[in-house]
């Protein structure tokens, strides 16, 4: 059953988020070089349960417009079936299928009442 896998905060002022994520909730952050938009950088980071069991795993950009707000990823077999299921229930797929290196694919969809949300596929 899918499943969310990875959720994406945007922010304005990334440093700031940072910080305020890191002294709330203790998550430390890695950059790594933004699958999608070369030009900019990704924050990744992992979170965990409050047993300290592995939780979802989570990442920090740069906002790229003033109504992009936390984006969850939800695990697929296929981008391409779900994102048929999503046109035809109402939804629309917002960014297309997109490949990610060497960890699969990502698309960005609006469900029925615009939320946003994202789809991953992973290499298999």
């Amino acid at each position: 059953m899918p499943t969310i896998q990875h959720f994406e905060i945007a922010a304005d002022d990334v440093n700031r988020a940072q910080e305020f994520y890191k002294k709330v909730f203790g998550w430390t952050m890695q950059r790594m070089n933004n699958p999608v938009r070369a030009e900019e950088d990704y924050w990744t980071f992992e979170t965990k349960g409050i047993e300290g069991k592995p939780g979802l795993s989570g990442g920090l950009m740069k906002r790229q417009s003033p109504q992009q707000t936390v984006t969850n990823y939800i695990t697929v077999s296929s981008i391409d079936e779900y994102s048929s299921k999503i046109n035809q229930s109402g939804g629309k797929v917002i960014i297309p299928k997109t490949k990610l290196p060497d960890m699969g694919f990502i698309s960005v969809c609006l469900d029925s009442e615009n939320n946003m949300f994202g789809l991953f596929e992973s290499n298999k």
